[in-house]
């Protein structure tokens, strides 16, 4: 009756097991580190960043504990901020030459300790929030205006080019901040222009009539077109700045929309506020030009020399100088996507390239007349330019499908549509607000948590202990076995621990504690109806079930409802509070039994049972059942 099959202990020890490995990692903390990233988008972190660090510390007799290249970043660990202070500035000396120009991002950053036969097995801490780890805040505010005037301002390059097609002619185009005004001669023209405005230009509303001896049409962004433009330039600048800060190596920041105009950035573990406000600051633009292949030109890409009129001079990543047109053909702003292939003909690697219908008409047309010229495709970061390639055109380009290639490995064919699809702020920001938090504040509130989670653990165990004996003894062992299997659960997610994270890791232990006073006390009713110990016990469990399935079940629903409906705090208190839920039924109600069947399920004639005082109806009195 209360026996377990093999499977199902095998399913306790392995849950057992997982849960003790992957809380384990949570146990050793953090260490100070310096970290190496790319700092320009041209430029790539490698095997060879990662010699040159390592002779950069044996040149200032630094020893780092670990020293490794982890994806795209080199990590240093040391002891002590004291030496990690000192690394940091014998890697800038070695990698930087230049402080106004760097070509990486060496920041200060916190990294577990966990042994590495723990990180092989893919076993890592829990991310700690702002509040617990320290870090930085920030509060940015986008520049609205800025970015409906640079949609004004692409809007009038439309329309001029639309109405050039349409061989409609104007007096003049020109643009009044947000505002745009187009002159014509007569009323005919005027009509024209409005009929192709209605049909081509839909986000514009327009008013014409006569000015002076002329006609005058004013266009102006529709408000509910302008609050679209608006939400995609909020979207697109929070896309951009979680690819910025991917460098800065930060685990789990916290980037997301603040009313309607707001953005809070909170990233944890980050010491350098200068270097993430750098970070954050950076401005990046993708430019198409054609490049300048005439004699004067190739002189001076050989020898150095002036650059022709109307041209400047930019090198490409292996340092070969390319004299490139001022004439801008495309912005990054027409592109809609890069991606690495292969060419279908010769089966190169190359970069297929998405255009815009504004796009795909201007490369059309430039491509038809420069037919075996070269195009150059640069990235401007910081006022300084770079050409990521320059191919030669083909053939006319048509369609919005662009390809690139020519001499590309299919690791630089990744690395080239990954500079092309990281995109440039769509508004200006400013930081209204900076906070700092500590790591001392952090360890605090860490400690804190920590004692109130084992206060409450410790309390309901002598409680349980107390007053349910055994079973008491038992439930506070699946009370610690769902503590446990919360925390591992929280390290597989890598969820981030904050605050209210804590606050509902200590809810769930008292609620946790609910389904195993149900069981007892359903064991208690049992036995005070006279049944046999072994069948109360069958009882208890099987009989408590549909309660604990009823009221989980509910408690999840509100918890649900948290995590789709909160934000920041909010959801990081839901998603603890459900994982506790779930978590809690498997300890409070399958782990129990285990324990319960373990240790009575083998006696057949069991008389009694260690559950505390059973009170029997009608005898005024309490008869102890205890063995």
């Amino acid at each position: 009756m209360n026996r377990y099959p093999v499977w199902k202990y095998a399913i306790i020890v392995i849950a057992l097991l997982v849960g003790a490995l992957y809380t384990l990692p949570n146990f050793f903390g953090e260490a100070p580190a310096v970290q190496v990233s790319s700092g320009k988008a041209t430029v790539k972190v490698d095997s060879s960043t990662l010699a040159r660090v390592t002779e950069a510390l044996k040149a200032a007799a630094i020893a780092p504990d670990v020293l490794a290249l982890e994806g795209s970043s080199v990590r240093a660990r040391f002891d002590s901020t004291d030496v990690q202070l000192k690394a940091k500035d014998a890697i800038e000396r070695a990698l930087i030459p230049d402080a106004a120009d760097p070509s990486y991002v060496v920041a200060l950053n916190l990294v577990p300790r966990s042994p590495t036969w723990l990180s092989s097995l893919r076993a890592a801490p829990m991310y700690l929030g702002l509040d617990l780890r320290g870090g930085v805040h920030f509060m940015l505010q986008v520049d609205m205006q800025a970015a409906l005037t640079k949609k004004a301002e692409s809007l009038t390059n439309d329309i001029r080019s639309v109405l050039r097609e349409k061989n409609i002619r104007h007096s003049g185009i020109s643009r009044n901040g947000q505002a745009i005004e187009v002159k014509f001669r007569d009323a005919a023209t005027l009509q024209a222009a409005t009929n192709v405005f209605t049909d081509q230009f839909a986000d514009l509303q327009t008013k014409g009539g006569p000015d002076g001896t002329e006609y005058k049409l004013n266009a102006s962004i529709k408000p509910e077109a302008a609050r679209r433009v608006q939400d995609q330039a909020l979207k697109q600048n929070i896309t951009t700045l979680h690819n910025r800060i991917n460098e800065l190596g930060v685990a789990e920041p916290v980037i997301q929309q603040q009313g309607q105009d707001r953005i809070v950035v909170q990233l944890p573990g980050v010491q350098d506020t200068a270097k993430a406000k750098d970070i954050l600051g950076r401005t990046a633009t993708l430019e198409v030009r054609l490049v300048d292949d005439s004699a004067e030109a190739r002189s001076a890409e050989i020898n150095a020399g002036p650059v022709p009129f109307g041209a400047e001079r930019y090198l490409e990543r292996t340092g070969q100088a390319v004299i490139v047109k001022k004439q801008v053909l495309l912005t990054g702003e027409n592109l809609t996507d890069a991606q690495p292939g292969f060419d279908n003909q010769t089966q190169e690697a190359a970069v297929h390239l998405t255009l815009d219908a504004k796009g795909a008409r201007i490369f059309r047309d430039v491509t038809r007349e420069n037919v075996g010229k070269r195009m150059a495709i640069l990235l401007f970061e910081k006022g300084k330019g770079e050409v990521v390639t320059a191919p030669v055109i083909r053939s006319e380009i048509g369609g919005g499908r662009v390809q690139i290639s020519g001499r590309m490995s299919t690791t630089e064919a990744n690395d080239v549509a990954l500079l092309l699809r990281a995109g440039s702020l769509a508004a200006p920001m400013e930081i209204i607000e900076e906070r700092t938090i500590g790591p001392s504040l952090g360890a605090d509130n860490i400690a804190k948590g920590f004692h109130s989670v084992a206060w409450g653990f410790g309390v309901i165990v002598l409680f349980m202990a107390g007053y349910y004996m055994l079973f008491g003894l038992f439930s506070g062992i699946a009370l610690a076995v769902n503590l446990l299997l919360l925390v591992a659960v929280l390290s597989m997610l890598q969820a981030t621990l904050t605050l209210p994270g804590m606050a509902a890791m200590a809810l769930a232990l008292g609620m946790a504690i609910d389904s195993n006073v149900l069981i007892n006390e359903r064991v208690r009713e049992e036995l005070r109806n006279g049944v046999s110990p072994q069948a109360a016990i069958n009882a208890g469990y099987e009989r408590a079930w549909a309660t604990i399935l009823d009221s989980n079940i509910t408690t999840l629903i509100a918890g649900l409802a948290l995590l789709a409906f909160g934000s920041g705090a909010v959801r990081g208190f839901a998603v603890v509070h459900c994982i506790g839920i779930l978590t809690s039924m498997f300890s409070a109600v399958f782990f129990s039994r285990g324990l319960v069947n373990f240790w009575y399920g083998r006696q057949k004639k069991l008389k009694s049972v260690s559950i505390g005082t059973v009170w029997k109806p009608g005898t005024g009195s309490a008869v102890a059942k205890a063995d």
